[in-house]
């Protein structure tokens, strides 16, 4: 199987950038949303390591390159209208969270902030 095939079904906004779900294997947990352009869904999909575009700083961002936290791929796809991407991932490390949480998805509504 090619894992590049389908690349020309993804529909990036204005920006060149499509939103991308990562979601850990073992727990079922969303662990986070980024974005993607093309280079790095294709890295990804190539190398089967989780890079990302970073809005703040424009540029490449391999996940785990700084805090060790890898994530790698296991599936990806991408939804009915083409402009957002699921991977389901195995996750390196103590989490996904820059703040040290497992997810970045830790703070539920109705709840004091932390």
């Amino acid at each position: 199987m090619n894992p590049l095939a389908g690349l020309d079904q993804v529909k990036y906004d204005a920006s060149g950038l499509v939103p991308a779900i990562a979601q850990d294997r073992a727990t079922g947990k969303v662990l986070m949303l980024a974005w993607m352009n093309a280079g790095t869904l294709r890295e990804t999909l190539e190398t089967g390591r989780m890079v990302y575009w970073s809005r703040s700083r424009q540029e490449r961002w391999a996940k785990g390159d700084t805090s060790g936290d890898v994530q790698n791929v296991v599936e990806a796809s991408y939804d009915c209208d083409g402009d957002a991407l699921l991977f389901v991932v195995d996750q390196v490390g103590k989490g996904a969270c820059h703040t040290g949480e497992f997810t970045c998805f830790y703070r539920p509504f109705g709840a004091p902030p932390q």
